[in-house]
């Protein structure tokens, strides 16, 4: 459903975007702005969201004009391939969309680094993003553009839970926001920021939603927990857990997991000391950490704390702490008393800035200029000698 909405609203904006621009202009003169495609286009997919992701970046760069290759997570190149056949089914011309699916490591550089390429979308870590655009700087021998960056790199996303807060609202907030898609979502809530009022009750019912989740195989319509992507990522929330558990009380979901597939207890951790990598690095898994703050003061420097300013979320009943709060907090998208993920697209343009990105949100009319030149004409109108037959 979120790729049908990246390829409606991509396509009604664009067709507003394309109209001619009329400037200001005086008599005798016009002026006129318009919108050009850049060139060829480089996607870079995540894995995560593997239909939705690739097609809204593929689509915004295909609907301004451009030709793409797309290069999707070498762990889901299946799903990419169905967006190269349906676009290939609506009969895009040959040539306009470039499926190369591969090994990151290796095919990544080579397109970045490709003097013929224009724009470059990428979605993933920070580490890669920050590479790309390193990389991209380098201008090449023969190379006429000065390659434009889109990058979506992750978050360290807060909710903060105010003193008045609806718990029977934060709870299952918390829990979708936490732990769907098995926390496997750059908008994924992984610290909890708890006024010391609500502080006891609300890690308590935690725990007990913890301990009553339902893990297992995602096709099943009960469950509530399925896998992580692969090997790797289980041993990555596994070295954060245990690491946590040297630094601060550790609650590991205690029910049976599956054997088959790559499955992890979920977690919560509470109160680790401020200088805890749990609190600071992006774990992408089903771990979120609980701190316990006196005010919404101290809420707000640790909400803060991060370098990442992605999502946030805000559990309060008072008008003033709601307002306060959403000019305070540092982060893309703010949401008030409900979960902090599922953007929408034309309802909730998606995206972050610091070290969660460059560039203007997905899912918004100013997403597809960034795949455009920008040109202004300027007409004298006083002419001599016009002859308007000739042609």
């Amino acid at each position: 459903t979120e790729t049908i909405d990246f390829l409606r609203f991509y396509a009604r904006s664009m067709i507003e975007l394309s109209s001619d621009t009329a400037l200001s202009s005086p008599l005798g003169e016009v002026n006129r702005h318009y919108l050009r495609p850049r060139g060829v286009c480089v996607v870079i997919s995540p894995w995560n969201f593997p239909m939705a992701i690739p097609m809204g970046m593929t689509a915004a760069a295909i609907v301004t004009g451009n030709s793409v290759v797309l290069k999707p997570a070498e762990q889901t190149p299946a799903t990419a391939f169905a967006i190269f056949a349906a676009f290939d089914a609506a009969g895009l011309p040959p040539g306009v969309l470039n499926f190369l699916p591969g090994d990151g490591e290796r095919i990544g550089p080579v397109l970045v680094e490709d003097p013929r390429v224009s724009t470059i979308a990428f979605t993933g870590s920070y580490a890669v993003g920050t590479s790309i655009i390193s990389s991209a700087a380098q201008v090449k021998d023969g190379q006429r553009d000065i390659k434009r960056v889109i990058t979506e790199m992750g978050g360290k996303n807060p909710i903060v839970v105010d003193a008045d807060a609806d718990l029977d609202q934060v709870v299952p907030g918390v829990m979708t926001s936490a732990f769907g898609f098995s926390g496997q979502k750059c908008s994924a809530c992984s610290r909890l920021i708890v006024h010391q009022v609500h502080a006891a009750e609300l890690i308590d019912r935690l725990k007990g939603a913890l301990a009553a989740l339902i893990v297992g195989d995602p096709a099943h319509p009960e469950v509530q927990l399925g896998p992580l992507i692969d090997i790797e990522a289980v041993q990555r929330v596994e070295r954060y857990a245990k690491e946590a558990d040297s630094e601060a009380e550790v609650v590991r979901y205690q029910g049976v997991l599956p054997t088959q597939g790559f499955f992890v207890a979920p977690a919560l951790v509470i109160n680790p000391p401020a200088h805890s990598k749990v609190l600071s690095d992006e774990i992408f898994g089903p771990l979120l950490c609980i701190e316990v703050v006196p005010d919404i003061d101290e809420a707000i420097n640790r909400a803060n704390a991060s370098d990442y300013a992605l999502t946030a979320g805000i559990y309060s009943r008072s008008p003033q702490v709601i307002t306060r709060l959403s000019r305070s907090l540092v982060a893309g998208n703010i949401y008030v008393n409900r979960h902090i993920t599922g953007a929408i697209p034309g309802r909730q343009p998606f995206g972050g800035f610091q070290h969660s990105g460059v560039g203007f949100k997905a899912g918004s009319r100013e997403y597809l200029l960034q795949f455009t030149n920008s040109v202004v004409v300027t007409e004298n109108t006083l002419r001599q000698g016009f002859v308007p037959e000739i042609t």
